[in-house]
């Protein structure tokens, strides 16, 4: 089953690795994303990470132990990393599989996606 492609909004960024973020034009992306069954979950996830930076930003304002606050720095990178690790999990499941149970040069062009991703992320 063939899904259709739209190309995805650039956010304009390098990534860590220094190499330009693709452009729209470069980046196709499926109409339904692996995590849309979860995504009520992600977003109450990443609403917590936004509370755990709001509050790490009253800790310095407060003046806090500098420990406490590297303390909260690392739970929320943490946070982060698993939503990450989870997205990627799913995008591997839903959108990898597809693309190479498909064939063809999309399937090719997925595996080199979640590598680059993958090495995004491990760089981290």
């Amino acid at each position: 089953m063939s899904e259709t492609t739209t190309a995805a909004p650039s956010e304009g960024t390098a990534g860590s690795d220094g190499a330009a973020a693709p452009e729209p034009s470069e980046r196709a992306e499926h109409t339904h994303h692996g995590y849309m069954s979860d995504k009520a979950r992600y977003l109450s996830r990443l609403r917590r990470i936004e509370g755990q930076a709001r509050g790490i930003h009253r800790m310095i304002e407060d003046d806090t132990y500098c420990i406490d606050i590297l303390t909260q720095i690392s739970a929320m990178t943490s946070a982060l990393e698993n939503v990450g690790l989870a997205l990627l999990d799913d995008h591997l499941k839903h959108c990898v599989a597809d693309a190479v149970a498909d064939g063809g040069a999309e399937g090719e062009e997925k595996l080199k996606e979640a590598s680059d991703a993958i090495r995004r992320l491990v760089k981290s």
